[in-house]
């Protein structure tokens, strides 16, 4: 059975591969492995890895407002 399983969200501990700022995006290959990559590097390799691989995005989370800096607007 092949089932596809839902990703794990991104945290600071996963870092870019390319060059270690915080990870927002992860390609997990089909032949198997993963690949991090900060916005900027996302941007410049992902188009190229679309064919071999799922790929799991949360760049959403930069343009975020953090849920503190709402109460702090109240």
């Amino acid at each position: 059975m092949n089932a596809l399983l839902t990703p794990t969200p991104l945290s600071a501990a996963d870092r870019c591969d390319r060059c270690g700022a915080q990870a927002y995006v992860r390609a997990t290959l089909h032949g198997g492995g993963e690949l991090f990559f900060c916005a900027h590097h996302a941007r410049k390799h992902i188009p190229a890895l679309r064919e071999l691989a799922h790929i799991h995005d949360e760049t959403d989370r930069l343009s975020a407002t953090p849920e503190s800096a709402e109460l702090e607007g109240r």
